[in-house]
């Protein structure tokens, strides 16, 4: 025989150039460089540099303090309001303007309790509504 024989030259191949294709294909599938992960694969450094919402507890005592909820929400963090520090007249006041405040923003406005509301700017969902909540509690102790 006049050379040897392997799969590789039968193919067309040198054996080098089989041998430095299997290298590169040895390290295109282990190595993964940090730029080229898969779409399916998140970075934990950067789920945790995520920015969390906010959620800003308020018990107003003057007038005056309507203008810091309105700031807490100009920065969009949601503030529950508890108006049972003030008289009503003021807390009234207070509401009316954080209606408008959450209006130009494009927020919301809900009462969760007798005396305390939730205000919310765009970036937030308000699911459910608490009284409907507790009228079905109510009903479901009256059945049993």
């Amino acid at each position: 025989m006049a050379g040897k024989f392997s799969f590789s030259n039968f193919f067309g191949m040198t054996e080098d150039e089989d041998y430095s294709t299997d290298l590169q294909r040895t390290k295109t599938t282990d190595e993964v460089s940090p730029t080229s992960r898969p779409d399916n694969i998140i970075s934990m450094t950067a789920a945790g540099n995520a920015k969390m919402n906010k959620i800003v507890l308020c018990e107003p005592r003057i007038y005056s303090d309507a203008k810091k909820v309105g700031k807490h929400l100009l920065e969009n963090k949601a503030v529950i309001v508890n108006f049972t520090r003030i008289e009503g007249a003021q807390a009234s006041r207070i509401i009316d303007f954080l209606t408008g405040t959450v209006f130009a923003i494009n927020g919301e406005i809900q009462r969760v309790g007798e005396q305390i509301f939730l205000c919310t700017p765009p970036n937030y969902e308000i699911d459910g509504n608490l009284s409907d909540i507790i009228d079905q509690n109510d009903f479901d102790s009256e059945v049993n």
